[in-house]
């Protein structure tokens, strides 16, 4: 990666710390609010703080800096399944640069067919098959045992496993994105494409009744001096699975709105544009004041989100730790580097003491049990298929992206068996991860 690509992402990095800084001026009322135990856990918010601060932050922005986390294989053009788009957005800004397969190390390429290549499903042609799968999960080196293990894992399909509609790789369509070239950050894009996602999302995915309105709404009608009580009312009446699922969808839109806020387009000079922190908008999403107390409660669900996915980090930690995982580009030396870090930061993760428990969800009847995470599957993965109806790419990008992180975190957390049992020197059956889920799981975790 050149130095200027590393500048790029420290620069970015140090964008989301500088409008944290700048907010720490902001009243005591909101520093007052957002501080204590998060609802729905043992955690509280200052210890997040210190721990992401001095563990997590500056090894996750290292991480990501490498090659094999900074090209994501992603199909923009993929219409929406649910109504008819209102075109793609015409703003320059929301164009992303997709990256000539050229430019993309060769060890990624060789691997993006994953198992779903044709090579991965015919045993005559394993050769190819080894050489192809050499992408960040399986060692070229397999005994003649784990070579029809792996064909074995080839034809198996895991659909169901998956809480996220993935992009076919091998559509002339999916191209490879340059993450750092292409950073999240305010495009422009809003009104009523936008506004039409989201109320989706939550009107439609998020198990609300039409009779309870969320706050802030505004097809929401007046209803006096309510501010919400009704719907956090409500939201308390809730399972703690519905709940889980509210906040997290809500910390996702909270992380969103906060990267909007800290890369916004503030001037535009001689066709050369200036982006930095914007306070202004900062405060419209998520002051006390100005969102009447909703602004600390999305902020609190950020950090929900983040305890979701650590823990999903600390769970996941024994599938990467495998010899047989081999985090490939092709550049042995770099690869080396780069899964020593991973590694770090998974027993860094291991070591927080107050993670969400999820065994504490779905507890109970285990056939309502069942029946209530399927629901809750089929819920998330259609929120994903919602994110192909952005009519921005680059906020199309980055939302599919940050909703498979999500959905990845979720596929681990209600795979602990799976996890348990893999075999050390051979592909399972039980769980796998392909390279795009890994790449946008750690993505996730870093923007939160």
């Amino acid at each position: 990666m050149s130095r200027a690509g590393r500048r790029r992402s420290r620069a970015g990095a140090a964008v989301v710390v500088q409008l944290w800084v700048t907010l720490s001026c902001l009243s005591t009322v909101a520093e007052a609010q957002l501080s204590g135990v998060l609802d729905d856990c043992l955690c509280d918010i200052e210890s997040i703080d210190n721990f992401n601060t001095y563990k997590i932050f500056p090894k996750i922005q290292k991480l990501l800096e490498r090659d094999y986390f900074r090209y994501y294989k992603v199909n923009l053009m993929r219409p929406c399944p649910f109504w008819a788009e209102d075109g793609q957005c015409s703003i320059k800004d929301c164009h992303v640069e997709p990256c000539p397969e050229s430019k993309v190390p060769m060890g990624i390429k060789a691997g993006s067919s994953n198992k779903y290549s044709k090579a991965a499903n015919h045993s005559k042609e394993i050769e190819d098959c080894e050489q192809a799968n050499k992408l960040g999960a399986v060692n070229s080196t397999l005994s003649n045992q784990s070579k029809e293990a792996f064909i074995d894992w080839a034809r198996y399909d895991d659909s169901q496993d998956h809480f996220c509609e993935l992009d076919d790789e091998r559509s002339p369509a999916a191209q490879y994105v340059d993450l750092l070239l292409n950073p999240e950050r305010y495009t422009g894009y809003k009104g009523p494409s936008a506004w039409r996602v989201w109320n989706s999302i939550y009107e439609e995915n998020c198990f609300k009744p039409r009779s309870v309105y969320r706050p802030l709404n505004p097809l929401a009608p007046s209803r006096g001096k309510d501010d919400g009580e009704s719907f956090y009312k409500w939201l308390e009446g809730l399972c703690l699975e519905k709940r889980v699922f509210y906040k997290l969808i809500s910390g996702l839109h909270a992380s969103i709105n906060l990267h909007l806020s800290a890369k916004y387009l503030l001037e535009e000079t001689w066709g050369k544009p200036s982006w930095g922190p914007n306070i202004k908008e900062f405060k419209r999403r998520f002051d006390p004041v100005e969102t009447k107390g909703e602004g600390p409660r999305r902020l609190k669900n950020l950090y929900f989100l983040y305890l979701i996915e650590l823990r999903a980090l600390s769970k996941v930690a024994p599938y990467f730790e495998r010899s047989i995982v081999d985090l490939y580009t092709g550049n042995v030396e770099e690869d080396a580097e780069t899964k020593t870090l991973l590694l770090e930061i998974f027993q860094d993760t291991k070591s927080f003491p107050m993670h969400f428990d999820e065994k504490s969800m779905f507890a109970g009847n285990q056939k309502e049990a069942k029946s209530l995470k399927e629901e809750l599957r089929l819920h998330f993965k259609n929120i994903s298929r919602i994110m192909d109806c952005v009519g921005c790419d680059k906020c199309r990008l980055w939302g599919k992206l940050q909703t498979q992180g999500l959905g990845t975190a979720l596929k681990i957390l209600f795979s602990e068996k799976e996890i348990q049992n893999l075999p050390e020197n051979s592909p399972s059956k039980g769980f796998q991860l392909t390279r795009q889920e890994i790449v946008a799981l750690l993505n996730a975790f870093g923007r939160c």
